[in-house]
């Protein structure tokens, strides 16, 4: 057996936590598993594992050679899967984060038209309002707008997307349209709340000068689908993601105002943790969806 073969059979053994448990996942005997344990640990020199009449219980010596295993089992999985000439034959999960509106509406349907060419793999889509925190969540890809703060991730760009200030045409017949930034002070805009951001600030650029406005209004959500809801009604001015409302200024329920001025772009990004080799499902997927998105 090799070293690698030792690392993957005591990876098994720490997590089961029974020899039984073991022999049963291996195929394989207990007295041979009992005895592959024992070959391992004369090798090595240390005991690995308490062995008790229920449950193994590691030493500090197996802890130790455990977790140092388990990096090193997920790097030679991943560069088999990078090298592997059989790229066609997609396996394993893949675990996804998005927006609630972005991936309901884009997201959700590419991943069910990406599973039908690829449907021995196991993909999970989560929706959130914010962005994850990569530490603290086991995702691979985080679709998100804007590019991530860390310099730890990488960020791939999918499409590019502006943000349009835009009204219903009651609103404006009734209040008329602002001319200026400033203008939107003595409006009724209805913001979104997202990511604990200054989202009543909202900020433009004009002939390379910055101007930034704080705005208010009655009506306020954390769901841009409310919110573009409220405008279309005719309650108020909204500064929304153009993929967002797009429909709505095709049909003229949504106009677009301050068209002279540009607001922050808001590109949508692939994100994800650094890694020496990629696994093939996580850069097939992004290069699927930079297809389909652009």
């Amino acid at each position: 057996m090799s070293s690698t073969d030792d690392l993957r059979f005591f990876t098994l053994v720490a997590r089961l936590g029974s020899l039984t448990a073991v022999a049963r996942e291996m195929g394989l005997t207990l007295p041979a598993v009992s005895k592959r344990l024992t070959l391992l640990e004369q090798r090595l020199g240390v005991q690995l594992v308490l062995r008790t009449t229920r449950r193994l219980a590691l030493t500090l010596e197996g802890e130790r050679y455990v977790e140092g295993a388990r990096p090193i089992i997920t790097q030679i999985a991943e560069l088999e899967s990078a090298v592997s000439n059989s790229q066609a034959l997609l396996t394993g999960r893949l675990n996804l984060n998005a927006s609630f509106g972005f991936g309901r509406r884009f997201i959700a349907p590419l991943i069910s038209s990406f599973h039908r060419l690829h449907p021995n793999l196991d993909i999970d889509l989560q929706l959130t309002s914010q962005p994850l925190n990569f530490l603290d969540n086991s995702v691979d890809i985080d679709l998100r707008v804007g590019e991530p703060p860390d310099s730890r991730l990488v960020a791939i760009k999918l499409m590019s997307n502006s943000r349009v200030v835009c009204a219903a045409p009651a609103y404006l017949k009734k209040y008329g349209a602002p001319n200026t930034v400033t203008c939107l002070a003595h409006h009724n805009c209805i913001v979104l709340r997202q990511y604990e951001s200054d989202y009543s600030l909202w900020r433009f650029t004009k002939d390379g000068k910055e101007y930034v406005q704080k705005v208010n209004g009655d009506l306020s959500s954390n769901d841009g689908e409310t919110v573009v809801h409220y405008a279309r009604d005719g309650q108020g001015i909204i500064l929304r993601s153009r993929w967002d409302i797009k429909k709505d200024l095709e049909q003229g329920d949504l106009i677009p105002l301050l068209t002279d001025y540009q607001a922050p772009a808001a590109d949508i990004y692939a994100v994800y943790t650094y890694r020496k080799h990629l696994p093939a499902r996580i850069s097939a997927f992004i290069h699927y969806l930079k297809q389909h998105l652009s």
